[in-house]
């Protein structure tokens, strides 16, 4: 007999993970709670702002829990007093120990946005594109203890255009992830989601970004910058500096030819971009942000403080 639906309790935090909730919710699981991280402050007031999973599922009326820490045996017990089959997680931001993993009888699935076992870890929709690759997408697997190292149960490509940032692809992963997960729940239902093992031997890692990888190397070839631009946007943004200011590029578009100029020339100037030369090709920056201003077109930024071609941005 097909169980119908499951009382699943979801696990979440981000805007990436509400997409997974949704699909939950309209394919009309029982999710009898939600555990996200704690409010946190944001803005100039540093007011506390509640996380967009939060959000979710206060207006679908779903009591929210908010742990400040998972380890504790209070954590557990309230867990477990909503007698869950299944817990979904997707980026909840923390490692979960194992008596809350096992707890419920079908144990915890999670949605990870990558191939695995490419890209475990933190960052993988951001290190896909750091890299220059063309394909990943979204496996729901079954969780252990370990950094991402469970049994692939269901899994699901998606190309990564040659505009996309990680912002844009993160977008379409976490719709993706919610398609993907309503089909894995179905699948097992019917008995029909068999576990498979991971290949050790494929693996690779996503660690956290940090602002260490914002700073531009000219010398690289334009198709890399282009991957380390887009890669780290929206953050921590790629920069490079302009009259002692952090200048952060948006927008790039590889430019081929030969190149004459020393990497890092200011080639061309208009209100089709900037041009910039590197150590392959050119590099072309639809946007830029000067430090303690607004992101905004090289045409506007350009209204306001022309640059002259032959400009060295430096190396």
């Amino acid at each position: 007999m097909v169980t119908s639906r499951y009382r699943i309790i979801f696990m979440g935090t981000p805007e990436f993970a509400v997409p997974s909730l949704q699909a939950l919710l309209d394919h009309g699981e029982e999710v009898v709670a939600v555990v996200c991280q704690p409010d946190k402050p944001k803005g100039r007031g540093r007011k506390l702002s509640p996380p967009p999973v939060k959000e979710l599922a206060l207006t679908a009326g779903i009591p929210v829990l908010q742990p400040t820490k998972v380890r504790t045996p209070e954590f557990l017990e309230e867990l477990r007093s909503y007698h869950p089959d299944l817990m979904v997680v997707t980026a909840y931001g923390r490692i979960l120990p194992g008596p809350v993993l096992n707890l419920p009888p079908l144990g915890t699935i999670n949605v990870h946005g990558s191939l695995l076992p490419r890209y475990r870890g933190a960052a993988p929709v951001q290190w896909a594109v750091l890299n220059g690759d063309t394909e990943t997408g979204i496996t729901i697997m079954q969780m252990d203890e370990g950094m991402d190292t469970g049994d692939i149960l269901l899994p699901g490509s998606l190309a990564i255009e040659a505009d996309d940032t990680a912002g844009t692809l993160a977008v379409k992963m976490a719709a993706l992830g919610g398609r993907l997960l309503i089909e894995a729940l179905e699948r097992l239902k019917a008995g029909n989601l068999p576990p498979q093992k991971q290949d050790e031997s494929l693996v690779t890692l996503a660690p956290p970004l940090s602002k260490d990888l914002s700073a531009i190397d000219w010398h690289k070839p334009a198709r890399e910058i282009s991957c380390q631009i887009r890669g780290l946007d929206p953050w921590p943004m790629a920069h490079t500096t302009l009259e002692g200011k952090w200048l952060r590029l948006f927008a790039p578009q590889v430019v081929a030819g030969p190149v004459r100029e020393a990497p890092g020339t200011l080639c061309r100037a208009n209100k089709n971009g900037l041009v910039v030369a590197t150590g392959e090709d050119y590099l072309r920056l639809g946007e830029v942000q000067l430090e303690g201003s607004k992101r905004m077109s090289a045409d506007a930024f350009l209204r306001g403080r022309p640059l002259v071609p032959g400009l060295r941005f430096p190396t």
